[in-house]
């Protein structure tokens, strides 16, 4: 079976993120060929062009993963309608110089989950464009999920609802076949 590697992005740095037990679910529950790889933008600089003669080791190490991966998994919280600055940091970073864009024909992925009824759709629709401009290959489709309640997913990505379960696991089944599929042509 070919094994494909998959960088984690989450957009939310918050101890107990809701989007941290939704990466952690992906991950469980996704097909054996996907194997994810958690990469943190936290400790990067804010993007600041002075700065590309001398890139961060922080800026490096995050580029340099984000490379060596098949695709990237982004789980984001939403944020005034928007996605959270650090995750907007993380592309602003790798998007430059221009030449050696990392987002390039990159497979990504997208999901999150809120409290609200329409989960983080607002901010999706937000990321889908600041990638297209990026030519990142962008999954079809929108996931994502209400929270409804707090034991929805544990700290260890166990979903206690089945639906959710089967919807999350779907989400890793498209992913895998849009990899598979990318890795062909």
């Amino acid at each position: 079976m070919t094994k494909y590697k998959i960088a984690m992005l989450v957009g939310s740095t918050r101890t107990g993120s809701i989007n941290q037990k939704l990466a952690r679910a992906i991950e469980t529950t996704a097909p054996d060929s996907l194997q994810f790889t958690p990469v943190t933008m936290e400790d990067m600089p804010w993007y600041n062009g002075d700065l590309e003669s001398n890139r961060p080791d922080s800026v490096n190490a995050f580029t340099d993963a984000i490379r060596q991966c098949d695709a990237v998994c982004m789980v984001t919280p939403e944020y005034n309608r928007s996605i959270p600055g650090v995750l907007k940091n993380a592309i602003d970073w790798g998007s430059k110089p221009p030449a050696e864009n990392i987002w390039k024909d990159k497979v990504i992925a997208m999901t999150g989950t809120s409290p609200g009824g329409i989960g983080t759709a607002i901010g999706q629709q937000h990321l889908r464009q600041i990638l297209a401009i990026q030519h990142a290959i962008v999954m079809p489709g929108e996931t994502y999920i209400t929270f409804k309640s707090p034991d929805m997913i544990d700290d260890a990505g166990h979903v206690a609802d089945d639906s959710v379960r089967e919807f999350i696991a779907a989400f890793g089944e498209r992913l895998n076949k849009l990899v598979a599929l990318m890795a062909s042509a």
